[in-house]
């Protein structure tokens, strides 16, 4: 099964986005060690929030807001994709990778499957192949 991982940082903290020689070689370390098990999918890391928007849909229609996020006490910084054999193995990865930060948090989602999804709505896909797309953007 496949599992997010988003990690997200206090953009107020100086290391947030300027780290060090010693985090680098141990992201570095963590993340080679990761992909060379086959549990890492995919990983990157996201610029400050000055450089993203945030485009939001109501019944008045599309707001984009810039950034920087100054209302946002955490951003996101980036995230993995784990191919792991549990949510139990998921939290013991997400958790190593927390370590290496100062302050984070890392939250753990399970990736919605196209199989997990109920039979009426898989039978509604129509041509719509989403399993052939889902499975194409895995290879």
């Amino acid at each position: 099964m496949r599992y997010l991982l988003i990690h997200k940082l206090d953009e107020s903290l100086p290391e947030a986005w300027n780290p060090s020689p010693e985090f680098v070689d141990a992201m570095g370390a963590f993340m080679t060690e990761c992909a060379e098990s086959g549990v890492l999918l995919a990983a990157e890391g996201v610029h400050d929030s000055s450089e993203g928007a945030v485009i939001r849909k109501s019944a008045a229609g599309l707001a984009v807001t810039d950034g920087p996020f100054t209302e946002a006490r955490e951003v996101i910084g980036g995230f993995a994709v784990l191919q792991v054999d549990s949510r139990e193995q998921a939290i013991e990865l997400g958790q190593r990778f927390a370590d290496l930060f100062g302050e984070v948090s890392v939250e753990v989602r399970r990736v919605m499957e196209f199989e997990d999804l109920p039979a009426d709505i898989r039978d509604q896909q129509g041509s719509h192949d989403i399993e052939t797309v889902q499975g194409g953007l895995r290879s």
